[in-house]
């Protein structure tokens, strides 16, 4: 196992008619700006609970940040903040809303131009940053327990990370009954999202970390059981709280610890989002067979354990039993509706290898991975693979 540090500061509230806590998780005397997204909290009465909740407090309201979080929209919300004299940030939302307000909580007191806080990557540490939490409506990214975030700028074709210790939610409130109004679809992606991020925490090389291997199977487990119970038309709440958990625990920094991790695939979904406008769940299931067949040698060990382990599969030798365990997990993908070939979402994908490749080349990616020996070539091929 290899030596780590573990702190994640974040206090979850869980469970049926938790929101109205968020009274008592501000400071009373704090000036609250409420971020969300397109509006579905008006619909699913969470927005009423907030405002009813809050309604001692001074709050703003900030809508419209939509999926992929836009970097030109974030300015204006930035802008409110500095109007305002803002305190608190609260975001209301899926991973995309929390990502914007990470954000927003980082480049408060930046000096300079915002954007170089992604581009160059710069860290908040702990103590800086704006104090912020968040309430849960989408399971997926499991941002409302971890400190990084994702940013996109349409104007670039560009979508870029950053985080740090000072970007943890001092609390997210997780109610599964928001489950309930989301769209299938969302909820595939959400599916798909926690799915992959397990994965590229996992399927490296065989761990003598024997916990964190049993922690990750078991949310691939939960996360594959639970899926066809969410995906009918009855609502579930058992499977929807499994399911809102597991997205949660799928990246909340636990299962890297000890490890060697991935990160692959993101590198190369987060640029067919960036192109295409791909929703990002469905970009990483496009991408992470292709990943597979193409490093099969260096993974195929851990590919036959996932096998094994996650799916049953126990005949076969080493190679027989990972490649069984790729087209397991496409199955399971397809079983959600969600396709994994860039043919079926876009229709000029022959130029995307060379796009992305020339993309890697010029932000010095030059290697990616877990042992950082992906090339911009390797990523070509990939790439080209799942066509």
């Amino acid at each position: 196992m290899i030596n780590f540090e573990y702190k994640n500061p974040t206090k979850i509230l869980f469970g049926q008619g938790k929101i109205p806590k968020v009274a008592l998780e501000i400071p009373q005397d704090a000036t609250v700006l409420m971020v969300y997204g397109s509006g579905s909290i008006k619909k699913n009465g969470v927005y009423e609970q907030v405002k009813e909740a809050l309604r001692k407090h001074t709050v703003y309201e900030f809508g419209g940040v939509p999926a992929n979080p836009e970097y030109d929209i974030l300015l204006q919300a930035l802008a409110l903040i500095k109007e305002k004299k803002v305190s608190y940030l609260l975001a209301v939302g899926g991973g995309s809303v929390i990502d914007g307000v990470k954000f927003l909580s980082a480049a408060v007191d930046y000096e300079g131009d915002p954007w170089d806080i992604l581009q160059l990557r710069i860290r908040t540490e702990e103590g800086q940053g704006m104090p912020f939490g968040t309430i849960l409506t989408l399971p997926a990214t499991g941002s409302e327990m971890n400190s990084g975030y994702v940013i996109s700028r349409k104007e670039r074709n560009q979508k870029l990370g950053a985080g740090g210790p000072g970007l943890f939610p001092q609390f997210s409130i997780l109610d599964p009954e928001v489950v309930r109004s989301i769209p299938k679809k969302q909820i595939a992606n959400g599916i798909v999202d926690a799915y992959t991020h397990v994965l590229e925490q996992y399927m490296t090389v065989p761990s003598a970390a024997d916990l964190q291997e049993r922690f990750a199977e078991s949310i691939l487990i939960s996360l594959q059981k639970t899926a066809p119970e969410l995906m009918t038309a009855k609502f579930d709440y058992p499977a929807a709280a499994n399911f809102m958990w597991c997205c949660t625990m799928a990246l909340n920094g636990l299962l890297q610890k000890g490890v060697i991790t991935d990160w692959a695939i993101h590198a190369m979904g987060h640029e067919l989002t960036a192109y295409y406008g791909i929703d990002h769940a469905r970009t990483l299931a496009i991408i992470a067979p292709s990943h597979y067949r193409y490093n099969f040698e260096t993974k195929k060990e851990k590919l036959a354990q996932y096998a094994e382990r996650v799916w049953g599969i126990t005949e076969g030798t080493v190679e027989e039993k990972a490649a069984a365990g790729i087209a397991q997990m496409e199955y399971f993908f397809h079983s959600m509706d969600i396709a994994t070939k860039l043919s079926d979402y876009v229709t000029d994908y022959q130029e995307t290898a060379t796009r992305i490749r020339e993309t890697f080349i010029s932000r010095n990616l030059t290697g990616i991975g877990e042992y950082q020996s992906l090339t911009p070539d390797d990523v070509y091929e990939i790439v080209n693979m799942s066509y």
